[in-house]
């Protein structure tokens, strides 16, 4: 019965000697198997020829390198120095023609500047020329052409000037012509000049000048809501003074049940004061408690 059971499972029992035949037909093809020393001792191998190779690479560059720098450097930084030359002697010679100009310009300047001073200096009116006597050519007289006689103008005889016209010239030389007369003409001058003054003063005078106003609201209180508005307004009114305009007014409600007048008039500034105003209001003691100013401008 267990070997009918055993017939039926799926079981290899033999598969060490297939592991071992494998095994021995590998190391057939690919030769003995090495030992763990012998493998490190070719890895250790294969990596001194790595380095060697690659020391051998970088020797071979760094001497191509420098035979390359070498051979090309120098004639480079001479090609360069050359260069660099020519274009600083162009720059010279350019400069050396831009100085040129300016010194002519320089000196053209100098000489145009010595003239106009020289010229400056020596600027006078000139007097008048001389007069010259200009004598008549002689005419060549042709042996054909009859002779004629070219007659110039005679100047007039000269004056003589007896002794009593000498001395009356030299009396007139003696006769101040700015002294006298300009003493007279500064007295009508400042005459004239006093008169205008005193129009002037005068018109002044008579113009009426700025005269300063003021607009005042004044807040006018009772003593209390019993007080007769009415009248405490009129004799308000009644203040009649120099300078003093009453305008409009109204009453104001202050609070339970009190009311405040509040009127506008317009003072002159010279004749009426705030203060006066408000002794004179608070004179009416049976109605105005006090007066306070609610706005103050100029006119």
């Amino acid at each position: 019965m267990a070997a009918d059971f055993l017939m039926h499972e799926k079981i290899w029992f033999d598969k060490f000697k297939y592991d071992d035949a494998e095994k021995r037909y590998y190391e057939q093809m690919n030769g003995p198997v090495a030992s763990p020393s012998c493998q490190q001792e070719n890895g250790a191998s294969t990596i001194l020829r790595d380095i060697a190779r690659a020391r051998e690479n970088i020797q071979k560059s760094l001497a191509g390198s420098a035979s390359t720098t070498s051979s090309a450097g120098p004639a480079g930084d001479q090609n360069e120095l050359v260069t660099r030359i020519a274009n600083l002697e162009v720059e010279n010679q350019n400069l050396h023609s831009v100085v040129a100009d300016l010194q002519l310009a320089i000196s053209k300047l100098e000489t145009r500047l010595n003239t106009l001073e020289k010229c400056s200096t020596s600027h006078h009116p000139s007097a008048t020329p001389p007069t010259q006597h200009v004598t008549p050519m002689k005419k060549v007289e042709s042996p054909a052409a009859p002779s004629k006689k070219v007659e110039l103008p005679s100047a007039p005889p000269a004056k003589k000037v007896g002794p009593s016209e000498a001395d009356d010239e030299d009396e007139d030389d003696d006769i101040d012509l700015f002294g006298s007369g300009d003493e007279e003409e500064d007295q009508e001058a400042a005459k004239v000049r006093e008169e205008r003054l005193r129009q002037y003063a005068e018109k002044k005078s008579k113009k009426p000048g700025l005269i300063a106003k003021s607009s005042i609201l004044l807040d006018v209180k009772p003593w209390d809501d019993e007080t007769d508005m009415a009248k405490m307004e009129d004799c308000v009114r009644s203040i009649q003074m120099d300078g003093l305009v009453w305008g409009a007014s109204k009453l104001v409600p202050v609070g339970y049940g009190i009311k405040k007048l509040q009127i506008q008039c317009v003072v002159e500034d010279d004749k009426v004061g705030t203060d006066i105003l408000e002794e004179e209001i608070t004179k009416f003691e049976d109605y105005v408690q006090s007066v306070d100013i609610a706005a103050f401008n100029k006119i």
